[in-house]
């Protein structure tokens, strides 16, 4: 299997494109920018509609909860920067959103709506791990982030998750690195994929936070943290080459997204 990867790997701009934040300052190592709404919406809604379609087959959620084009619109999605995974024909095959927070509160996170934080017993530590998480990140000069709509096509492979997780590694490092927090279901083993690339629980008032049923998603979920300056040593050299290869990776901009490290890449539809 790390063959197959390697190779994803050492071609990572066929299999993989970018859609970037709407508020975000595109870095300099970004040399394949294209700014035209019209893409940058196809691939959103083609995105949405995977996840929507997997979401419902695995029985996370209803058809009730998709829009009736079939997408799974949420409101992370337009505040994220996506990763999207790509076969042969451009088709796309799975799917994973950054959410960056510039000034990170723990009442505008993704986390402080989940049960975790509505459960009395457990609210005070999640609360307390979390803003712990956050004052180191400003001590240590990092980001904070959230990540979460993971979603692979049913005739994805094992290194087709890998990739989307090793290439949102890159990302961060790109961004200048982050303090991530990210739900994770158990069915799957998606909790455990997570962790053997360098997840780990969040830790409270001396010990870890318990996994949690989540009546929404109807499963047991994990929530993890990751600190994306040091993946596992395993994979080190490997999100090292999919960084080095994010110059040539498409990457799809909103008109109106913030400055631009590098004007002479850039292409406007």
């Amino acid at each position: 299997m790390l063959k197959l990867l390697e190779r994803n790997v050492t071609s990572v701009s066929e299999h993989l494109t970018v859609l970037a934040s709407p508020s975000a300052a595109l870095p300099s190592a970004f040399g394949n920018i294209e700014v035209d709404s019209r893409r940058y919406n196809a691939v959103l809604g083609d995105l949405q509609r995977l996840r929507g379609s997997v979401y419902v087959d695995d029985g996370a959620i209803s058809l009730a909860d998709l829009t009736d084009d079939g997408r799974h619109d949420t409101a992370e999605d337009h505040k994220s920067w996506h990763l999207v995974m790509v076969d042969e024909r451009r088709s796309i095959r799975g799917c994973i959103w950054y959410l960056e927070h510039s000034e990170p509160r723990f009442e505008e996170l993704r986390v402080s709506r989940s049960p975790l934080a509505q459960d009395p017993r457990q609210a005070a530590q999640l609360r307390s791990a979390v803003e712990r998480e956050i004052a180191s990140a400003r001590r240590e000069g990092i980001g904070y982030a959230e990540v979460g709509g993971w979603a692979v096509s049913k005739d994805s492979q094992m290194t087709d998750c890998l990739l989307l997780i090793l290439g949102t590694y890159a990302l961060s490092q790109i961004l200048g690195g982050a303090y991530v927090l990210a739900t994770a279901t158990v069915r799957h083993s998606s909790a455990a994929i997570l962790r053997r690339l360098g997840g780990s629980p969040i830790s409270g008032e001396g010990s870890d936070i318990a996994s949690y049923f989540d009546p929404h998603y109807g499963c047991e979920m994990e929530l993890l943290r990751f600190d994306t300056r040091y993946p596992a040593r395993k994979f080190v050299g490997l999100v090292d080459l999919i960084k080095a290869g994010y110059g040539a990776l498409p990457i799809f901009a909103k008109p109106g997204f913030a400055n631009h490290n590098s004007a002479s890449a850039l292409k406007v539809a």
